[in-house]
């Protein structure tokens, strides 16, 4: 069985009067990308501050490879790398002056320092910019210098906040890459409200909403929750667009090319079965039939007013 690095118990956290998370529970594996989703004042920011220690919570607690953040938090810490929405750069100092100094801040053995700077860069392909100024790199790769500093400590759990906005779409894929290279040896835990980049890079989810976990699993559980509700159909010899909307069950049809429609269906009444047996019966010379789940944004549209759901 797999090893877990980070274990969250009966977290919540309330602001004044206002509980911002309640009651939130869940572990995060040793290797790979967990998706922490949620709309923006879901309660993924507090979440991930308590976490961090950046944020001491009002109940339940937080172990980072078994110590307890809030009995050992200089312990715990070390083993923690963090990348905020916005990289806490340095501007004027170089890409070298800024992770020795980042690395010294970790508690890096000074006779270490060096090494786990260049293996840093090297890691996030920066090593070419060494000696360059910060403020005269690209917001690409500032984003690389801010996720070196998040890993120079070498640490097993790697926090990052939306690590990609505000960069543009080759910048992004590229980070998606750096990200999934990470993870090969660390656990990562990406916070965002961007389904796209949890789809494109995570392998679980924790979706919180209005404080709560409203949803807990992989990409593939997600898929698996969500019904079907159209499905495409290429029919040689199809009929008049009326007489398939006339199908009981079916609430809609786009016509989209000569042959081909998506049909939405209001419930599933063996409704793909029902399109066979008449196209059978009515010489529509069927050759094609798919069903289509909604989008991973209708999804969290739907899930946003729900409370738990784990499909593990």
């Amino acid at each position: 069985m797999e090893e877990t690095i980070v274990r969250v118990e009966h977290l919540s956290h309330r602001y004044s009067i206002q509980w911002a998370i309640k009651d939130i529970n869940f572990e995060i594996k040793k290797k790979g990308v967990l998706g922490l989703l949620g709309s923006n004042g879901a309660g993924k920011s507090t979440t991930m501050n308590i976490i961090c220690g950046v944020l001491s919570q009002t109940a339940g607690e937080v172990y980072i490879n078994g110590i307890n953040t809030r009995e050992n938090p200089v312990e715990a810490k070390k083993q923690i790398g963090f990348l905020p929405q916005k990289p806490p750069l340095y501007p004027d100092l170089t890409v070298d002056e800024y992770l020795t100094h980042c690395a010294l801040m970790r508690l890096v053995n000074k006779h270490q320092v060096k090494k786990v700077v260049e293996e840093a860069k090297e890691r996030c392909q920066i090593a070419h910019f060494s000696k360059r100024l910060i403020r005269s790199l690209s917001g690409g790769y500032q984003q690389r210098v801010g996720i070196a500093q998040a890993i120079v400590h070498k640490p097993q759990f790697v926090v990052l906040d939306e690590p990609t906005n505000g960069l543009d779409p080759n910048q992004i894929i590229e980070i998606r890459h750096l990200i999934k290279d990470i993870a090969k040896e660390r656990a990562i835990m990406l916070s965002t409200h961007i389904l796209s980049e949890v789809q494109a890079t995570c392998n679980d989810i924790q979706m919180i909403e209005h404080g709560n976990v409203v949803f807990a699993g992989t990409i593939n559980d997600l898929n698996n929750y969500i019904d079907p509700c159209t499905f495409l159909v290429s029919l040689e010899a199809a009929p008049p667009l009326e007489e398939l909307k006339k199908i009981p069950g079916i609430t809609q049809v786009e016509h989209i090319t000569n042959t081909r429609f998506r049909m939405h269906f209001s419930s599933d009444q063996e409704i793909t079965k029902q399109i066979i047996n008449l196209s059978v019966a009515n010489n529509w010379r069927l050759s094609e039939i798919t069903l289509e789940r909604d989008s991973l944004d209708t999804a969290f549209a739907q899930l946003s007013g729900k409370t738990f759901i784990n499909k593990r």
